[in-house]
């Protein structure tokens, strides 16, 4: 008999939002992650590094079914990092000059060996050369918040405009990266229907 595991139920906090603002801490979790540069609109490589994250995603969700668990993990929504170098400088203007992080939870039965395995396959299935960078790491956020933006991702600058004020409400100062979690599939959603949650860790200004 197999088991399902449903990470967006159990996960409910971290990977539903709503227009309104929210603050919630964020766990450590394991992650498949790949890097890159690049324009995600114009970099070939952008595109094949989330052809290489969900081969390997979708591969490791049908070792565990087969294995001696029978664990069924639904493949997890693609999620992105993004910054520059200098985060004063990073602009929705210039995406040429962003790094990236893409990245998609795994459950805890996704062992390293499961992960190498995974690996493996999809690299002899696909022949993609990004496969060989896509690597298992545990990721932890903590306190952050977090918004939902409805509508298209060139459009994201008010919502995250919004998230930053309220930010600052909480008197919070922003740390780390700006994360996307991608609820919605651009190939088979009009862009004014996508839904996006825009995450961004904080930390507590000291008085």
């Amino acid at each position: 008999m197999t088991t399902t595991v449903d990470l967006r139920r159990e996960l409910r906090a971290l990977y539903s939002a709503t227009s309104t603002p929210a603050v919630l801490d964020v766990p450590e979790l394991p992650f498949l992650m790949i890097d890159g540069h690049g324009d995600p609109n114009t970099a070939p490589a952008y595109a094949e590094a989330v052809e290489a994250l969900y081969t390997v995603a979708y591969t490791v969700r049908f070792a565990l079914k087969r294995g001696p668990h029978a664990i069924d993990a639904p493949v997890m929504p693609l999620e992105g990092q993004w910054w520059t170098p200098d985060m004063a400088t990073f602009s929705v203007e210039d995406k040429s000059a962003w790094d990236w992080t893409l990245m998609i939870l795994l459950p805890p039965q996704a062992t390293a060996e499961v992960i190498d395995e995974a690996c493996a396959a999809a690299a002899r299935k696909k022949r993609l050369e990004s496969v060989r960078r896509v690597r298992m790491q545990r990721f932890s956020e903590g306190l952050s918040a977090q918004i939902l933006h409805v509508g298209p991702y060139r459009e994201e600058g008010p919502t995250i405009a919004r998230l930053h004020r309220f930010i600052e409400e909480q008197r919070c100062r922003l740390v780390g990266k700006h994360h996307e979690i991608y609820l919605g599939d651009p190939r088979r959603s009009a862009p004014e229907k996508l839904r996006t949650i825009l995450r961004q860790p904080m930390v507590v200004q000291e008085a």
